[in-house]
């Protein structure tokens, strides 16, 4: 089988998950070419994204004129196909609100890519996300191209109004199938979508756990690490009160910050209204390897996000062995409770302060106990190799039902 996937823009620094799948499949015997719609404006920290980057198709580079050349094959050699796609691309363009640039810009991604993945006799495509990406792949499909298939994670997909924003329904009726990665995950496309419930399917997002060495002995240590984009869906803006709050009891406690991102100077500013720049360390991005160092070397991680879907980092602190501190929103609680971490409403600052308490008169003896029940469920939940041989299965089953 030819297998492609489709990014709206790839690879970025918080999409090592989707470069950690892609390399399980293709150890599995499956090659994968990879497209992007366009690069990532933001700097790669990870020499693997940057191999991948090397390797990746670009849609939009090469100019306009690239695009042009190949959307133009596409029309000439499928002039049918390319009229009968235009109802759905309206119906597209008219459920994102009219952004008539945007969408037109979609539809001639969709011709040049269908050009290209005939090039290489691409018969499959797979996207995360239910952005752009799958737009582009859907109209393609409509073109004459490739089947195709997507993970959806949330949140920003399912926030109210955006699924049909997004054409969320079209997309999982004209899929092979859909990729959920969790029970909430599934429950809110089936909402969307009901008479397409038959495609759906669940697989957790997954991590090497090899690369995760379990720790059964936590460190004495007073560092809480927190991964993620610098962003108001993160919540980071809420730890440097929550700190304020219990820094007399615990003032070796220090909050590490290992992303960046649009709110960065919002956070510097409540670090300073609250006199806890010793506590509270942003460091901006680091390597995969930076970022497994610091869990291995911390108490805990903290995630006071307001939406999520089901955070990677959450799977690799609990391989590690480390207790979790984070919010009680979308697929979290499927994973994460008082066995293992902390849990609270979003945005309650005292909440976060209670936890931060919590985990720091915590024991040794009752961080290990959490840790082993986190790698515990990590184990069993989300392995790797086991969620891209699930994966796998279902594109070969795809294959093999577009033969019949």
């Amino acid at each position: 089988m030819k297998l492609a996937y489709l990014l709206a823009s790839y690879p970025m620094t918080s999409s090592t998950f989707i470069r950690r799948e892609i390399a399980a499949i293709e150890a599995m015997g499956q090659p994968v070419h990879l497209f992007s719609v366009r690069h990532w404006d933001g700097e790669l920290v990870d020499p693997a994204d940057k191999a991948d980057q090397a390797r990746t198709n670009y849609i939009l580079t090469g100019g306009k004129g690239a695009l042009i050349r190949d959307a133009l094959i596409t029309v000439l050699r499928h002039p049918l196909r390319t009229l009968g796609a235009l109802p759905l691309w309206c119906r597209v363009y008219g459920n994102a609100r009219r952004k008539f640039v945007a969408h037109t810009a979609y539809f001639l991604e969709a011709l040049a890519f269908r050009t290209r993945a005939a090039r290489l006799g691409i018969e499959h495509v797979h996207s995360h996300f239910s952005t752009n990406g799958v737009t582009v792949a859907m109209i393609a499909n409509a073109l004459g191209g490739p089947r195709y298939s997507f993970t959806v994670h949330g949140p920003d997909d399912l926030f109210p109004g955006e699924p049909q924003a997004l054409s969320l329904a079209d997309k999982v009726a004209r899929a092979s199938f859909v990729i959920a990665i969790t029970d909430y995950c599934r429950n809110r496309i089936v909402e969307e979508a009901p008479d397409s419930a038959g495609k759906l399917s669940i697989i957790p997002c997954g991590i090497e756990l090899d690369g995760f060495p379990f720790d059964p002995t936590p460190p004495d240590s007073s560092r809480v690490i927190c991964i993620g984009r610098l962003c108001a869906n993160k919540g980071q803006v809420h730890i440097p009160p929550a700190v304020a709050a219990v820094a007399e009891e615990f003032p070796e406690l220090v909050v590490e910050l290992i992303g960046g991102g649009e709110e960065e100077d919002a956070i510097r500013k409540s670090i300073a209204a609250h006199g806890v720049d010793k506590q509270v360390v942003l460091h901006g991005w680091g390597t995969g390897a930076y970022v497994r160092a610091q869990l291995e070397a911390g108490r805990a991680m903290l995630l006071p996000s307001y939406a999520e879907g089901l955070p990677i980092g959450i799977m690799e602190a609990f391989a590690i062995g480390r207790p979790v501190l984070t919010t009680r929103i979308a697929g979290i609680p499927e994973l994460v409770d008082d066995r293992c971490g902390w849990i609270f409403e979003p945005g309650d600052e005292e909440a976060i302060a209670e936890a931060l308490r919590g985990l720091m008169r915590a024991t040794a003896e009752q961080r290990a106990v959490m840790g082993a029940e986190g790698r515990r469920r990590v184990e069993e939940r989300h392995d790797l190799h086991k969620s891209a041989r699930l994966l796998l299965d279902a594109f070969q089953r795809a294959e093999k039902n577009a033969g019949e």
